[in-house]
């Protein structure tokens, strides 16, 4: 019988050292099919050991000969011989990273909310963590003040960029970081993520009716303080109490003194216009009825742009009826003074705040309103002029464009036409007075400039504004509340009654060419005293403490026209 095999049988010539080191397990470089066998020549290294680029020029080509500078300068990828590496500006995101943002506590809360607005989420500083042992905010109560808050400023007429400014900081002041608001015309949103891993939280707010009380918005302005301020903590549950009590205020006028002021106000606007005594009782009594017929359409149900077309009626009745009566008066004053109580100045300088600071969504939307209500004011004059002209009315413009310097009397009557506008504002007995101020001396900057000096009426309407939304916003910082009770009253002097009236009148009497001339010029303007303002209220701004070292407020687009 055979005997078994030995290890110098199984390993054949091998020694029994080969043999046993055959018998270890072998790596996976060993069993791998592509692997050389021993004595074979080793491939070159892997590609990736040595990178190259897969436009490099292969072995034994040579480079092309480099291009002039002149040549290089007129590509459009060619770096410009100016450039410079060391005095370049830094990147989007620097080699010595993106600087720290500090905000100074001693500036106000609008603006450090307004700087970290326009700061990405990841650049904005963290607010301060609760302590150990405290529970954190309540997200979802948290979010529905900040909305409930946010509606109340956006209904009352503030900018877009205000009201996420309040809702931001409303959002930072009780902890939660990571919030972006959103806002438009009739919709409020604001979101919040805890972290990049968590799914964020997002609460909407649908702005139903929209009313104007400005005493109410200088309360909500007053929660905002408090809520902002380091010395003074307002839980949710104090703030939902107080924005309770906000809501539930009645409006500091009764019906009957609003429907008084109207009257006032128009028959104001007729004496600045140059009317006595007597067109100032007809002015006003047209207002009055205006106001009730709008009063009585709102009742009703019907829309604004019906409201606004029945209100401007009845002061174009009156004048017309003076006109036939052949009575020694001026019947454009007491049309135009009606048309002063109408003109939506308030939602134009709103609108096109919101189209300077990038809102563009919400400024089209405001401005569509405006265009809506003065295509109704339009409509509303333009159908009783073109049946006085059907009745050979003697309504003649170039009559009307006499010049009436009376400066005692008209400053007083353009203080008067901003009180009654600040009571119609439901504006605060405390704001009325400064209001009123504001607007004389925006009437005599306005007539000095285009009266006395015989300059252009934009360029004065326009200089006017500036001043007007300056003191406006030096006002409304020192008194930590809004700027429009100090701005939207005291730009009624201002307004282009006269020559919305005598476009109106133009196309009445088939004159095209000019009633549409003299329209682009009351559009002209509207726009200079809305641009006047925004930036009156910029100036303010430039003149107080930097919100922080290193967080300017960055503009809304740098597009550069591209």
């Amino acid at each position: 019988m055979a005997s078994p095999e030995g290890p110098e049988d199984r390993g054949g010539p091998e020694g029994p050292d080969e043999a046993a080191e055959d018998r270890k397990p072998r790596s996976d470089e060993a069993r791998s099919a592509f692997t050389p066998p021993a004595g074979v020549e080793q491939p070159a290294a892997p590609e990736e050991d040595h990178p190259t680029s897969e436009f490099a020029l292969p072995a034994g080509v040579e480079s092309p000969e480099p291009e002039s500078s002149a040549e290089q300068e007129g590509s459009a990828f060619a770096t410009p011989s100016t450039y410079s590496a060391h005095t370049s500006p830094p990147a989007f995101t620097p080699a010595q990273g993106v600087p720290m943002v500090r905000l100074s506590k001693d500036a106000p809360w609008q603006d450090r909310m307004r700087t970290m607005l326009r700061l990405p989420a990841a650049e904005r500083p963290v607010p301060e963590l609760p302590a150990e042992g405290e529970s954190g905010p309540n997200v979802p109560r948290v979010l529905d003040l900040t909305l409930r808050i946010g509606e109340l400023l956006l209904a009352g007429g503030e900018g877009a960029e205000d009201v996420e400014a309040a809702m931001l900081a409303i959002c930072r002041s009780y902890g939660l970081d990571r919030c972006e608001p959103g806002v438009t015309f009739t919709l409020l949103s604001i979101t919040y993520q805890p972290s990049l891993v968590d799914a964020p939280v997002t609460a909407n707010r649908t702005v139903r009716r929209r009313g104007t009380d400005y005493t109410r918005l200088e309360a909500v302005y007053h929660l905002l303080a408090d809520i902002n301020a380091p010395d003074h903590e307002v839980s949710p549950e104090e703030a939902y109490r107080r924005l309770a009590e906000i809501r539930r205020n009645r409006h500091p006028y009764p019906g009957w003194v609003l429907t008084t002021a109207a009257g006032v106000l128009a028959g104001a606007a007729s004496v600045l216009l140059g009317g006595d005594l007597t067109v100032f009782l007809v002015a006003a009594l047209g207002a009055v009825l205006g106001d009730r017929l709008a009063w009585l359409c709102a009742g009703r149900g019907l829309p604004e742009f019906y409201q606004f077309l029945v209100a401007a009626m009845p002061p174009a009745t009156l004048g017309v009826l003076l006109t036939l009566l052949h009575a020694d008066l001026r019947p454009s004053a007491v049309i135009t003074g009606g048309l002063f109580a109408l003109i939506p100045g308030r939602a134009l300088v709103s609108a096109v705040q919101d189209g300077l600071t990038g809102f563009y969504i919400t400024a089209s939307a405001r401005l569509l309103e405006v265009g809506y209500f003065f295509v109704a004011i339009v409509v509303g004059v333009l159908s009783v002029l073109y049946v006085a002209v059907q009745f050979d009315a003697n309504l003649n413009p170039e009559g009307t464009l006499l010049p009436v310097e009376r400066p005692v009397v008209q400053i007083l009557a353009a203080m008067v036409l901003c009180l009654t506008f600040a009571v119609l504002l439901q504006q605060s007995r405390a704001t009325v007075w400064i209001a009123t101020l504001n607007g004389g001396v925006a009437w005599v900057v306005y007539a000095s400039i285009a009266v006395t000096a015989g300059g252009s009426s934009v360029m004065a309407t326009a200089v006017a504004a500036g001043l007007v939304g300056l003191f406006g916003q030096l006002i409304a910082r020192y008194e930590h509340s809004s700027s429009l009770p100090y701005v939207t009253a005291a730009i009624g002097p201002l307004l282009p009654g006269s020559a919305t009236y005598f476009g109106v009148l133009a196309i009445a009497q088939n004159n095209l060419d000019q009633g549409f001339t003299s329209l682009a010029k009351a559009a002209a303007l509207a726009l200079a005293i809305a641009i006047g303002v925004n930036l009156g209220g910029e100036l303010a701004r430039m003149f107080m403490r930097a919100p922080g070292v290193g967080a300017a407020r960055r503009a809304a687009k740098r597009t550069r026209g591209f």
